[in-house]
């Protein structure tokens, strides 16, 4: 009997993340379009990259399609909010609900970032299948370290399970029979089986750092998601592992990797973002190839429809999302990521008229964005700066081609400077802050040095409700190590990260900011989604759900 193999056209979004790692693909020699014989076929390092490729690129739906973990995470937390504006983002209070820590069972974040997730998981338990059962036969020299790395990024995505749902199913097998209900692990089982499959696979994939690894998981890429469970591992397990992190990420920092901090933070997140010393691992975007609408698209999210003239972009934004106020407060107006990460003041053409305003109360006159937001419940146009790490490109379509840095250099110092001050070494801790800062203050190098007295100071953030209806004073000195949260805000602004910060540092169910007032310390995770309990009955809702 003859052994075939299936074989499905490669979808836009599979091809793009191919593209920008340099591989082409492979004319497939056989009548048939569906399917070749095993024994005819010998995989090549195209075939293989595309291979590995389709499990990839959950990881895009995941974080950055609408309604899922990067606006749960950020949106969620006490930097930035989607207010209701003068041309909609109600959307039956979806967004207000994410701001006040209401969400329900069935809310789509809750629905999306399970579902795109386990996807992924599938995704990659598939090929890990194909290869072991030779369905697709692979060299055996090649066999080890495909399997090793579709294990690593498998582990990535039960990263995001862990931390955001907690008690979650660990599927691990492609060939489940018919029916299958998997059984509900602990969130410290999902730990450890994460841990476990990292530590084993790391030595298995590439050391290299170069085109051919770039958005792959190597064993850098490897070593950061180490890092990231142990120092999330008190929040994950109770028991701290602070020590083990900074194992992990001394092994990247050690390394003669090559990766260092880029000369201007700005660098890591412009267009063509690819050759950033910095990034370790990244979620490639290019627009012309990654065609889901809402692939890639916080500018269109952010920005005014005005603002169309600005960049000249081939679709008129949305409005919306904005940073909370508080947070901008906190920064230092001559940091450089306070310029450049935010978009702010008087809007202009591309050509440099003055923009003015179409919409709400402010219809006509100058379009200048001001660090003010009434509320969650209600705003104009001028209301809150506007996202802007990511470079908007001139021309842009709806959907933005700078790769999403996942992983990043300058998150491996902070990492091991907050493992540090938490061991009793707060000056080594400053040290690193210290060099992560100096690239934002070139014109002030004095205001770049942090000291580590000042990293075991509280926060100068200014939490309290502060909204048309009402206003408290909470204030964050009484933050354990709060003017180190003050500096992962400042350096991790707009990554899709600041609830699982603001978790570890205690200050996510128990602080108010703008509309926000804290709604249960159970919310430190989110319930399982109603549709698959009731599909599965094996799985117990989260406390508090």
């Amino acid at each position: 009997m003859k052994k075939y193999i299936v074989i499905r056209k490669i979808r836009n979004s599979v091809f793009a993340f191919l593209v920008i790692m340099g591989v082409s693909c492979t004319e497939l020699k056989d009548e048939s379009w569906n399917t070749i014989i095993a024994s005819q076929f010998s995989a090549t390092d195209q075939d293989l990259a595309a291979l590995a490729g389709s499990a990839y690129v959950n990881w895009r739906a995941v974080l950055m399609q609408w309604n899922g973990l990067y606006r749960a995470n950020e949106v969620s937390g006490d930097q930035m909010l989607t207010p209701a504006r003068p041309n909609g983002w109600v959307d039956g209070g979806v967004y207000r609900r994410i701001h006040e820590h209401k969400w329900t069972t069935d809310d789509d974040i809750v629905v999306n970032t399970w579902s795109r997730t386990y996807a992924g998981i599938t995704n990659c338990n598939r090929v890990i299948y194909q290869v072991e059962s030779g369905t697709i036969p692979v060299p055996e020299s090649d066999k080890i370290a495909l399997i090793a790395e579709m294990k690593l990024l498998r582990a990535s995505y039960y990263w995001v399970l862990c931390d955001f749902f907690g008690n979650v199913p660990i599927v691990d097998q492609f060939d489940v029979p018919e029916g299958y209900l998997p059984e509900q692990n602990t969130r410290k089982q999902v730990y450890d089986f994460i841990v476990s499959e990292i530590i084993e696979n790391i030595p298995l994939v590439s050391a290299e750092n170069n085109q051919k690894t770039y958005g792959k998981f190597n064993q850098w890429a490897g070593y950061a998601l180490l890092a990231k469970m142990y120092l999330n591992a008190e929040v994950y397990t109770g028991t701290a592992e602070w020590t083990k992190c900074i194992q992990a990420c001394d092994a990247i920092i050690n390394s003669d990797a090559g990766y260092e901090l880029d000369a201007n933070q700005r660098d890591v997140f412009i267009t063509n973002n690819e050759n950033a010393k910095e990034i370790i691992f990244a979620l490639p975007f290019e627009s012309k190839y990654v065609t889901e609408w809402n692939a890639f698209d916080i500018h269109m999210q952010t920005l005014q429809p005005e603002n169309q003239a600005t960049y000249n972009l081939q679709y008129s934004p949305w409005g919306g999302v904005c940073a909370v106020p508080q947070f901008i407060s906190t920064f230092d107006t001559d940091d450089a990521r306070y310029r450049d990460n935010y978009i702010k003041g008087q809007q202009y053409t591309a050509t440099g008229d003055v923009i003015y305003a179409t919409l709400g109360a402010y219809k006509g006159e100058p379009l200048a964005y001001i660090n003010e937001v009434p509320g969650v419940d209600y705003s104009e146009e001028v209301h809150g700066f506007r996202l802007g790490k990511f470079e908007i490109e001139m021309g842009a379509t709806n959907r933005l081609s700078n790769d999403f840095p996942l992983f990043r250099y300058a998150d491996i110092l902070m990492m091991k400077a907050e493992c540090l001050l938490r061991l009793g070494d707060e000056d080594a801790a400053a040290d690193l802050v210290t060099t992560v800062r100096e690239r934002n203050f070139k014109l002030n190098p004095e205001k770049a040095e942090v000291t580590g007295a000042e990293l075991l100071a509280g926060s100068s953030y200014d939490y309290g409700l502060r909204n048309h209806i009402s206003s408290t004073d909470e204030g964050g000195s009484d933050i354990e190590y709060g003017r180190f949260l003050d500096e992962l805000g400042w350096e991790f602004c707009q990554e899709g990260r600041r609830r699982t910060d603001m978790i570890r540092f205690g200050v996510f169910t128990k602080k108010s900011w703008l509309s926000h007032s804290p709604n249960g310390d159970y919310r430190v995770l989110f319930p399982i989604p109603i549709g698959e309990i009731q599909k599965n009955s094996n799985l117990a809702q989260n406390p508090g759900y």
